[in-house]
């Protein structure tokens, strides 16, 4: 039988003859079983809901085959479907179809899935434990079949990874629609996402993930990185370096995996624990680790010398954080900088491994006995953060990474709140750092794809970028001077630090006046054939897309931030403005129920068409949240959305007055 070609296999979406049983691959690394929380009715429904995708000839094999998978793994992933064709980013023009952004979203959905991108690529997630881009293989093959035949009058509706079909619109509409997790509030309970997931009727899509604008770890390690940098300026005494100064944090899956890279582009000492071996093989062979220790004495022994040297030196500690710590408090180790990035937003699949546990067993009690996994996550928060408290006595700065970490903590009764009972002992990044210092002055993740998957075309873009920062630069007031030179700092060594994993992709940090130059300079360049299409994006961690009150929005104080406005209108704001493509999540870094997030994507093609969107949306995609920002008292903010009304005569945004607190506390 003739080998179907790529485009052939795209076209046909699910076969009508069943293709052969995939084998269950050890080797790779797979998402842990999730618990088993159906009824018995509700499996029979999961089974008719999955089995809506396939011709009633295939029932009953499929429904034997689905039954078992629900029963192993918790969850119907369609294993027999997963392509035979190799997953990654390919060059444009080698997808089929009608329309050029339908093809640019195939390419970003292969990206995501790319098995050096993804975190569990064989269950469709991307990062974060459970983000993401489809619940099935079905769904995947569906979605790239739509895409394969819609024209730019038609716009695809995805609800939660399923693609609910082909409506007729019109150009400057976006192609594609994306909701993922939207439950509805009385129905948005940890064990009501978990049941409805299994059902096969919602997801929890992250952001990145569930909007396909997921650039592998090199997404976070620009944030990480400028986070890291501040962190420093401010334990700094005489405004010295990082040299030989000691960071200490965990986590290697996802996006986590970060932060070795960002700690050797800081100047730091690093040390990041992880317990699953097989993410601390993908970052060591990847290159964003330098070395790998897993015995403690040897670790000590190891940091003892980085410190003497001043090395700038990556160390993957594959073992459990907690240990560190301790072990670090034993030895008196001076720690500079502390944070963790682990998925606690996911505590109780897969996020989160407790000391006393080794990861196999872990991952056997999770699904067998949740309720005492969930008992031994609690009890080893609360050692964890003790642990940390220790060190923070001795001066350590330690700051949550908005992941959850003091949220769960507090949770399972760890001694991590503030003498109000109400606040947390310590910062939140965005609260202390990324807040005041980039998303007030409108600076958030600016990410660009090269859709001919040439490296040339990636050189090139950082040449554009740079050179538009450069001159930005040279007028730019002094309140963004810092943020302006460290990204041109980081776009002009972007390259030798081998930052990219999967597409030709880059990030960095810019304002709206800096996205828009760099948009419209790429679509130049595209228009006269320097290089080819380029996809524009961000990620949730950015001024105006998402409302998460623990991270992204936790340096908002007039009471707003558990409200989810900001992230509703920017996702619709994008949406008539230009998107390409637009999604909104119930999720995005902090875990379902803690944030609600809007992205979008952005194909540059060179036309006018283009360049017309991109002005106006981008400049609504951050200004936005500039002033919500400004509206909320953020001193920033206020500066920042005044300055853009000077640009832009038709922006007329409600500026706060400041009331006297003295005034205010008369009264009480």
């Amino acid at each position: 039988m003739k080998t179907k070609s790529f485009k052939e296999q795209i076209l046909e979406g699910i076969p009508s003859e069943l293709p052969s049983p995939k084998p269950y691959d050890p080797t790779i690394n797979h998402a842990p079983k999730r618990k088993d929380i159906l009824t018995t009715e509700e499996k029979k429904l999961a089974l008719k809901n999955a089995l809506r995708y396939f011709d009633p000839k295939h029932h009953a094999t499929l429904a034997l085959e689905f039954a078992d998978e629900l029963a192993k793994y918790g969850r119907i992933y369609m294993y027999r479907f997963m392509p035979d064709y190799k997953m990654y980013a390919r060059p444009i023009e080698e997808y089929p179809g009608k329309s050029l952004q339908a093809k640019a979203i195939m390419l970003m959905i292969q990206n995501n899935l790319d098995h050096a991108v993804a975190q569990h690529p064989c269950e469709l997630i991307t990062y974060g434990g459970n983000g993401a881009v489809f619940q099935n293989w079905a769904q995947y093959l569906l979605t790239m079949k739509y895409l394969a035949e819609m024209t730019d009058e038609q716009t695809l509706v995805m609800y939660s990874g399923h693609p609910m079909g082909l409506f007729p619109s019109h150009k400057d509409a976006p192609r594609v629609v994306v909701s993922n997790g939207m439950m509805i509030p009385n129905y948005s309970k940890p064990d009501d996402w978990e049941r409805y997931n299994a059902l096969g009727v919602t997801q929890y899509g992250q952001m990145t993930a569930g909007s396909y604008m997921y650039i592998g770890p090199q997404g976070i390690v620009h944030g990480t990185t400028i986070t890291v940098l501040n962190a420093g300026r401010k334990i700094a005494k005489n405004n010295e370096s990082l040299a030989g100064k000691l960071f200490v944090t965990s986590g290697l899956g996802g996006m986590s995996g970060a932060q070795p890279k960002a700690g050797n582009i800081a100047g730091v000492i690093s040390v990041t624990a992880e317990i699953n071996p097989k993410a601390v093989h993908t970052r060591h062979s990847q290159g964003w680790v330098d070395e790998v220790i897993d015995n403690l004495d040897t670790l000590v022994a190891r940091v003892r010398k980085a410190k003497e040297n001043k090395e700038v030196v990556s160390i993957a500690y594959q073992g459990n954080v907690v240990d560190v710590w301790e072990r670090f408090d034993k030895e008196n180790i001076y720690i500079d900088l502390g944070s963790d990035q682990t998925s606690l937003h996911n505590p109780y699949a897969g996020g989160y491994y407790p000391i006393g546990l080794t990861f196999e067993e872990s991952n056997e009690m999770m699904a067998k006995n949740p309720e005492e996994f969930k008992e031994k996550v609690f009890e080893s928060l609360r050692r964890h953060a003790a642990a940390i408290n220790k060190h923070t006595a001795k001066g350590t700065y330690w700051f949550d990474y908005g992941n959850a970490f003091l949220l769960m903590a507090s949770r399972a009764g760890a001694d991590v709140m503030s003498e109000d009972g109400i606040n947390f002992r310590y910062p939140s990044y965005v609260q202390d750092i990324m807040g005041p210092m980039c998303f007030d002055y409108g600076f958030g993740p600016f990410r660009w794809v090269c859709c001919s998957g040439k490296a040339s075309d990636l050189d090139k873009t950082d040449q554009i970028a740079a050179k538009v920062l450069d001159d930005l630069r040279k007028t730019s007031p002094n309140e963004i001077s810092q943020q302006m030179a460290d990204n041109i700092q980081w776009i002009h060594g972007a390259k030798q630090n081998k930052l990219v994993v999967g597409s030709q992709a880059r990030i960095l940090y810019a304002d709206s006046e800096g996205r828009i130059r760099i948009a419209e300079a790429f679509n130049k360049a595209i228009k006269a054939g320097e290089i080819g299409p380029v996809v524009l994006g961000r990620d949730h961690h950015d001024v105006s897309g998402t409302d998460s009150p623990y991270r992204e929005t936790s340096n908002i104080y007039d009471g707003s931030r558990y409200t989810a406005d900001m992230a509703i209108q920017n996702v619709i704001g994008d949406s008539f403005r230009g998107a390409t493509w637009v999604s909104i999540h119930n999720g995005g870094g902090v875990g379902w129920g803690e944030v609600i997030n809007g992205g979008f994507g952005m194909l540059l093609d060179g036309s006018d068409d283009a360049n017309r969107r991109l002005k106006s949306m981008l400049f609504w995609d951050v200004n936005n949240g500039i002033s919500r920002r400004s509206w909320a008292r953020n001193e920033g903010a206020v500066f920042a959305i005044k300055r853009a009304m000077k640009q832009q005569p038709l922006l007329k945004v409600t500026i706060p007055q400041f009331a006297d607190d003295k005034l205010i506390d008369k009264l009480f």
